[in-house]
């Protein structure tokens, strides 16, 4: 089961961002279980302009997706808001040099138990609170 967000997290919105369906889904599920309010983009250029229009106090990407890598979105993010936390998710088993000073995380895709993503979520949030922006 997993655990529930501290009331400063229950006012966080996620922005998750996977070309995969289902994976998709699937952390959306569990963000929103933990209390969060979660929106998706099916693509990093989509997850940009949701990022841009919405206020969002974290993200959670893939790297791998078709359109743009999750180090381009990362990079796009950090010139928009360089406050926000962003973990990636990969099927590297070790982060790359390119993600330094980019993304807060570094997630193994495939092996994210659900347990670890919201910890490493709500450390980042707890440790970095911001308000939400709008760009």
């Amino acid at each position: 089961m997993p655990a529930l967000a501290t009331e400063m997290e229950k006012t966080a919105t996620v922005l998750c961002i996977d070309d995969e369906q289902t994976a998709l889904h699937l952390r959306k599920s569990v963000l929103e279980s933990a209390g969060y309010k979660v929106l998706t983009a099916k693509s990093g250029a989509r997850g940009l302009e949701v990022f841009r229009s919405e206020p969002v106090q974290a993200v959670v990407l893939d790297y791998w997706m078709a359109d743009m890598n999750g180090m381009q979105v990362a990079r796009e993010i950090r010139k928009l808001n360089s406050k926000v936390p962003i973990i990636i998710l990969s099927a590297y088993g070790e982060l790359l040099d390119e993600s330094l000073g980019v993304a807060d995380l570094w997630i193994r895709k495939g092996e994210e138990d659900p347990q670890y993503l919201l910890s490493c979520l709500g450390d980042l949030l707890k440790n970095r609170p911001i308000a939400p922006h709008h760009v």
